[in-house]
C-alpha cells in the first residue's frame, strides 16, 4: 500500500488515519448537503442569492470569533473546539426539524448554517493537514488523503438516499453530528505523529509548537492575506473559482426545481449527482493526481480544470441544454475534488502556522462566501438583462480562463518552495 501511494513507511499510518478523517467529515456533510440542496429550493430559486448574502455576513461575524478562539487555545485542542461547537449545532437543528420539519425559515436557516458549517469543518481539517504534513510530503500524499473525502462523498449521498425516508432530516442530522468525535480522534493521533515524523519532526525546518496558540489579533488573517502577493493570488484564485461555482449551480437549482417540485425526489437527484462525482473523484484521487503533482507539478493541477471549465462555458453559450449543464457540473466538480482542491491546499504546505490557520480561513471562508454573493448577484444582473444564458456563459468562460492562468502561476511558485523549504 506504501508504494501504491508513495508513501514511505513511517508515512502510511498517518496518511491512512488523514484518509479516515475526511472520510468521516465528507459521509456526515454528502448526508446533509441534499437536504441543503432541497431547502435552497424549497426557499425560492429567486431568493438564492439573499440566501447567500445572509451566508457572507454569517462569515463576517464567524470568522473572527474563530480567530479570537485559535488565540486563545492550543493549536492541538483548537479542531476540538470548532468540531465540539458545529456537532452542538446540528443537535439543536435536528430538534427543530423534528418539531417544525416544513417550515420555509427554518429550511432558510438550516441552508445558511449548513454553508458555514461546510466550509469551516473541511478549511481547519485541511489546516490540519498543512500543519501535519511538510510540502514534499504534501505533493506525495495529499491526493490520497484526498480520497477519503471522496470514499465520504460517495457513502454520504448513499445514506441520505437511503435513509431519508425513515430518518426524515432530523435523524440525518443527528447521525452526521456523531460522526464528528470520530475525526477528533483522528486529528488526536496526526498532531503526535507531526511531532515524530511530520512537520514538527527532529531536523525539520523550525515550526511554532502546536501545544501553544497561534498568536496574533482576530483580524491578523485579514492582515497577512493583504501583506502577501503569493496569499493574495489565492485570495483572487478562490474568488474566480466560486464565482464559476456559482454560475452553475443557480442553473442547476432552477432546472433542478422546475423538473422535480417535490423535496424528496429533490435530495435523490441531488444524492445521485454527488455519488457520480464522487466516484469519479475517487478514481482520479488514487490513480492520477499524486503522480501528476509529483511529475509535472502543483502548477497542473490547478490549471487543467478550469481550461475545462472555459470549454465548458463556451459549449453552453452555443447549445444551453440541461445535459451539458449537468455534463460541465460533474466535470467541473470531480476535476476540484480530484485536482483543484488537493492542488490548492498543497500552496500552504511550506507556509507558517499563522497562514496556515488564520490566513487560509479567512480565504476558504470569508472570501470563498465573498465571491459567492457577488456572483451571486453579478448572475442576477446578468439575467435581468433577459438575453438568455449566453452572457452568464460568456463571462463564466472569461472567469475560467483566469482562473487557469492564476493557477499556472500559483502552482509554480509553490512548486519552488516547496523544492527549497529553507526560504
Amino acid at each position: 500500500m506504501a508504494r501504491l501511494i508513495d508513501a514511505r513507511r513511517a508515512e502510511l499510518p498517518a496518511a491512512l488515519v488523514g484518509f479516515a478523517l475526511f472520510l468521516c467529515l465528507f459521509s456526515g456533510y454528502f448526508m446533509l448537503r441534499p437536504l441543503r440542496e432541497a431547502m435552497g429550493i424549497q426557499g425560492g430559486v429567486e431568493h438564492l442569492q439573499w440566501l447567500f448574502t445572509a451566508t457572507f455576513l454569517s462569515m463576517l461575524v464567524a470568522v473572527p470569533l474563530f480567530a479570537w478562539l485559535s488565540a486563545r487555545v492550543p493549536r492541538v485542542r483548537y479542531l476540538d473546539w470548532v468540531y465540539g461547537f458545529f456537532a452542538t449545532h446540528l443537535a439543536g437543528f435536528a430538534l427543530l426539524f423534528a418539531v417544525q420539519p416544513d417550515h420555509v425559515w427554518l429550511a432558510r436557516a438550516f441552508f445558511v448554517w449548513i454553508s458555514v458549517y461546510n466550509l469551516f469543518v473541511i478549511s481547519v481539517a485541511w489546516s490540519l493537514m498543512a500543519d501535519v504534513f511538510d510540502g514534499q510530503q504534501a505533493k506525495r500524499l495529499f491526493a490520497f488523503i484526498a480520497a477519503g473525502a471522496s470514499v465520504g462523498g460517495l457513502l454520504g449521498p448513499m445514506l441520505s438516499a437511503l435513509l431519508v425516508g425513515r430518518l426524515g432530516t432530523a435523524g440525518l442530522l443527528v447521525l452526521a453530528a456523531l460522526l464528528l468525535p470520530l475525526a477528533l480522534g483522528c486529528k488526536h493521533y496526526l498532531m503526535g505523529w507531526r511531532e515524530r515524523d511530520g512537520a514538527g519532526r527532529s531536523g525539520a525546518p523550525p515550526a511554532e509548537s502546536s501545544r501553544r496558540p497561534i498568536p496574533g489579533n482576530p483580524f491578523s488573517g485579514l492582515t497577512l492575506l493583504l501583506r502577501s502577493r503569493y496569499l493574495a493570488g489565492i485570495a483572487l484564485f478562490v474568488v474566480l473559482l466560486s464565482t464559476t461555482t456559482t454560475f452553475l449551480y443557480f442553473e442547476q437549482a432552477r432546472l433542478v426545481g422546475a423538473l422535480f417540485p417535490e423535496r424528496a425526489s429533490q435530495v435523490r437527484v441531488f444524492a445521485l449527482i454527488d455519488l457520480i462525482v464522487q466516484a469519479g473523484a475517487l478514481i482520479a484521487q488514487l490513480f492520477i493526481t499524486g503522480r501528476v503533482a509529483k511529475r509535472l507539478g502543483v502548477r497542473v493541477l490547478l490549471s487543467v480544470v478550469p481550461l475545462l471549465v472555459c470549454l465548458g462555458f463556451l459549449g453552453l453559450a452555443l447549445a444551453p441544454v440541461f445535459a451539458l449543464l449537468a455534463a460541465l457540473m460533474v466535470v467541473r466538480r470531480i476535476g476540484e475534488y480530484a485536482f483543484v482542491r488537493p492542488g490548492r491546499e498543497m500552496l500552504f504546505a511550506p507556509l507558517d502556522a499563522q497562514s496556515k490557520y488564520r490566513a487560509k480561513n479567512v480565504i476558504d471562508t470569508l472570501v470563498y462566501r465573498g465571491g459567492d454573493v457577488a456572483s451571486a448577484w453579478l448572475k442576477s444582473g446578468l439575467d435581468a438583462l433577459g438575453h438568455g444564458p449566453l452572457p452568464v456563459a460568456l463571462v463564466g468562460a472569461g472567469c475560467a480562463a483566469l482562473w487557469g492562468w492564476l493557477g499556472w502561476r500559483l502552482g509554480r511558485r509553490a512548486d519552488a518552495l516547496s523544492a527549497a523549504p529553507q526560504q
